[in-house]
């Protein structure tokens, strides 16, 4: 009885309803404002559209976005917008904080071969100071396969490995989305990231899982945090930058 009643009145409902429900038209489904923004993009995909901040440049002072791991100012190499890798001088860091962001850079590893596996043209990207997308010669050049280009690294493997040759320059286009936490200091969202490497997707929208870690879990060292620099690494290796800009989404 009680399952006869209860299909009476799904019926009733639907019917009642579908009588009540007023006649549509395409207009009803049309949003129209606000207006979507307008931004100029670039000559091609790797030049800055009109929204970006560059931060690496033919036109810009190094010194202007960037300083060494203390604040101070860079020491690496810098010529004609291309900023290389001095070994010892440590890391570079831009002086601008981003929370959620689209990263376009470009970067070369060196045309003279020295070192296999990690020890070949590493560097990193840290996202927020933090999440690290690996940098590395991977060209004929096998390592472990979350420490290679284009991993998120010791977390997730890139897709494929889509590297060129040593001494050619190559993309790196990245989607981050930053973490949001709860008030015992967790994750409420973690961050997730994209990434796509020379026109190829290599990671698509991962959670990453912690702070880049080289020895233990990243779970472990969660911590909360707000907005944060892009770090690029010196890992002793003459890598190469240039044409590094980013749009805050």
């Amino acid at each position: 009885m009680r399952k006869l009643v209860s299909l009476l009145l799904s019926v009733l409902c639907v019917t009642t309803f579908a009588q009540e429900r007023p006649d549509m038209v395409p207009e009803m489904t049309e949003i129209w404002d606000p207006e979507v923004s307008v931004v100029a993009p670039g000559e091609s995909p790797m030049d800055a559209p009109s929204d970006a901040i560059v931060l690496l440049g033919a036109d810009k002072a190094f010194d202007n976005e960037w300083t060494n791991g203390e604040g101070g100012k860079p020491g690496w190499n810098f010529d004609q917008g291309v900023a290389t890798v001095k070994s010892g001088t440590g890391v570079i860091k831009t002086k601008r904080e981003f929370k959620d962001f689209q990263l376009h850079l470009e970067w070369r590893s060196p045309e003279e071969v020295v070192g296999e596996s990690q020890g070949r043209g590493n560097s990193g990207v840290f996202l927020q100071g933090i999440y690290e997308v690996q940098v590395l010669d991977n060209y004929e050049n096998r390592t472990y396969r979350n420490g290679q280009a284009g991993s998120v690294y010791k977390q997730h493997p890139p897709l494929v490995n889509a590297c060129k040759a040593p001494g050619v320059w190559q993309t790196y286009d990245i989607i981050y989305t930053a973490p949001r936490f709860k008030a015992d200091g967790t994750y409420f969202t973690p961050p997730r990231v994209t990434v796509i490497h020379n026109g190829v997707l290599v990671q698509n929208n991962v959670e990453v899982r912690g702070p880049t870690e080289y020895i233990g879990i990243p779970e472990y060292s969660v911590k909360p945090h707000g907005d944060g620099p892009l770090i690029l690494q010196d890992h002793g290796n003459p890598v190469s930058f240039r044409n590094i800009w980013i749009r805050e989404l």
